[in-house]
């Protein structure tokens, strides 16, 4: 009987929890600081699962303020992973009519029978306008319906915040740009993106849809939206800027119809006509002040990692024969700039044969970057024993120790066991038995007889001898002009990438493709922007690190590109950017446009730039 009490009680205390916390009586203003005689506007908003039980609204007394409007009530509802949530706002105008500060009282209200209340608001009237806050004019400013472009400025911004401003030099910097708004808007239009000179960038992910919530800059109640959030890591020291980020936002303004400071509260179409404006909300300029690294105990190994690592290597088996391979896997994990880490080669004893290594990279763009870097090394031994893999080290900045760290692995050891097959011994016909290994230098010697006899009737030189003496000769020319044709390549980086850069295009755009077959429209547009940016830099020879689409409209200029090509190269950029930035206004259909204009673009590109290159 004690346990059943005990479990209703314990039912009934979450319940009752479940009541409390399940809604709120919250209490709001426009502006908590006002000129004299200006208008604002108070909020008592109840949020809840349900707003059938609400009775009996009881306002404050508003002392000190001329109430102009209300209590004005509006609801709305909304649902939220499966569930229901329900508000309702009452609302009044006021007006400041003396000098002071003021104290607008709690708002009280009846719930399921229980009565809730704010807490109070303290408002400042100050002497003529508000800091900050500029009195409507007709000057030449004015955009349209009797509002000046100053106050479209001051209502509908954007601004880029920076988590830190001084920074070490491959520290991560976090720029969120956020829109402000206190005016009706529409779906904003990309103008110009943010170029990141002296950064490395790496967008965060983000939700597909872009949510307005409710905040306070500068004593006044904005609705706001976060457009986009990066990680900037800097290349380079000293002051480094970020251009601002430019949205044309269609605004939707009422045109007044008399100076009736009633008139503004009658923002709906019904009592009088609307207008759009197209309005340029551009973002701050941000100066980052990136500091180097210590000089003092700068490990040998250290090649630029900053942040927080781990470090290990590992091979597939401790045992293996001749001529068959064996992988040894280097990976590195951890927080910080993922894809520019350097990761150590290992040091390989003589005997072994080594392969182009293998590359992959997992990275969480959540907040800081982080992820991990695995490359994988296929080797072959061709000399049996007992084999030392020294130890392998990866130095790193520690941020949080402020020091640097050496990550060493163990030595790793292999025993080598003889093969079926021999390897030296391939393709030359010969056995076990008419081999003998004398020493590093001198590998063969044929132990039987060799049956040479001599040529009884040598007659004039026939055509297959000229043709077996020639033809080596110039199968010898060939290889020796792909080699050092490939010599070349390799030993010019920048060189190597222009060759490879349609190859290399053309393998981003077979990924976008399948998302797009895939219908996964983000990351389609993900890969689309990889691979024009990506053929961009490997074309015109521009690092990873330094690449900005200005830049590269800058290069193409110089080289003399058509500048119809020009503009489609920022048109389609633009369109990705756009894309990713708002996806849901996108579809299948111009998807597939914009894949096949970036295909005829880049094929273009690659003719044109190729004559210049002659």
């Amino acid at each position: 009987m004690l346990k059943r009490s005990l479990n209703i009680l314990f039912i009934l205390l979450a319940l009752a929890g479940t009541r409390v916390f399940a809604q709120e009586f919250t209490s709001s203003v426009d502006k908590s600081k006002v000129g004299e005689n200006e208008t604002f506007q108070v909020y008592f908003t109840f949020k809840g699962q349900n707003t059938n039980g609400l009775r009996n609204f009881s306002a404050p007394s508003f002392t000190g303020f001329r109430v102009l409007s209300g209590p004005n009530q509006s609801t709305s509802m909304q649902y939220i992973n499966g569930a229901m949530s329900s508000s309702v706002t009452y609302s009044f105008y006021l007006q400041g009519s003396e000098i002071g500060k003021y104290t607008i009282e709690a708002a009280s209200i009846e719930y399921n029978g229980t009565r809730i209340t704010t807490e109070p608001i303290v408002v400042e009237v100050v002497k003529g306008s508000a800091p900050g806050q500029k009195q409507n004019t007709n000057s030449s400013g004015q955009a349209s319906g009797g509002i000046s472009n100053e106050e479209l400025a001051e209502n509908v911004f954007i601004r880029a915040i920076p988590d830190r401003q001084s920074v070490l030099l491959g520290q991560q910097v976090t720029v969120t740009y956020k829109l402000y708004t206190r005016l009706n808007i529409n779906s904003p239009q990309i103008s110009k993106l943010p170029s990141y000179q002296g950064f490395w960038s790496e967008e965060l992910e983000m939700n597909n849809n872009i949510y307005f919530t409710e905040e306070m800059y500068n004593n006044i109640r904005f609705r706001t939206a976060v457009l986009k959030t990066v990680a900037l890591f800097p290349s380079k020291t000293g002051e480094l800027s970020v251009t601002p980020f430019e949205l044309t936002v269609p605004v939707m303004i009422k045109k007044k119809r008399s100076n009736d400071p009633f008139d503004q509260f009658f923002n709906d179409s019904f009592f009088g006509r609307t207008e759009t404006v197209e309005f340029k909300a551009v973002s701050n300029t941000l100066k980052i002040q990136v500091n180097a690294l210590p000089s003092q105990g700068v490990p040998s190994s250290f090649k630029g990692a900053v942040g927080k690592f781990s470090f290990r290597t590992e091979f597939d088996k401790s045992e293996v024969k001749t001529n068959e391979s064996i992988t040894l896997r280097v990976t590195i994990n951890g927080t910080g700039n993922i894809k520019l880490l350097d990761v150590p080669k290992p040091q390989l004893p003589p005997g072994f044969e080594q392969y182009e290594p293998k590359v992959s990279e997992t990275i969480a763009r959540k907040g800081a970057i982080s992820g991990t870097k695995v490359v994988e090394y296929l080797l072959v031994p061709r000399i049996p024993g007992t084999k030392k893999i020294p130890p392998i080290e990866f130095s790193f900045f520690d941020l949080d120790q402020k020091r640097y760290v050496t990550l060493a692995t163990p030595e790793h050891i292999l025993t080598v066991a003889e093969g079926e097959g021999d390897y030296e011994m391939a393709g030359n016909g010969l056995s076990k038995e008419d081999v003998k290994l004398l020493s590093e230098d001198i590998r063969y010697i044929r132990l039987s007889s060799f049956d040479l006899e001599k040529k009884k009737d040598f007659r004039a030189v026939g055509a297959w001898f000229w043709l077996g003496l020639i033809l080596p000769a110039l199968i010898l020319g060939v290889v020796l002009g792909i080699k050092k044709r490939n010599d070349t390549l390799h030993g010019n980086v920048t060189l190597l990438k222009y060759r490879k850069a349609e190859k290399q295009a053309r393998g981003r755009l077979k990924a976008a493709k399948k998302e797009l077959s895939t219908g996964d429209l983000t990351n389609f547009y993900s890969e689309l922007s990889q691979a024009l940016f990506g053929y961009l830099e490997d074309k015109l020879g521009i690092q990873k690190s330094d690449f900005t689409l200005e830049k590269a409209v800058a290069e193409l200029t110089r080289r003399g590109v058509d500048e119809v090509l020009v503009s489609s190269v920022k048109e389609i950029s633009e369109k990705c950017e756009f894309a990713r930035f708002a996806p849901s206004a996108q579809n299948s259909v111009s998807a597939n446009e914009l894949y096949e204009e970036s295909v005829s673009l880049i094929v273009t590109l690659e003719d044109k730039i190729l004559v210049k290159r002659k």
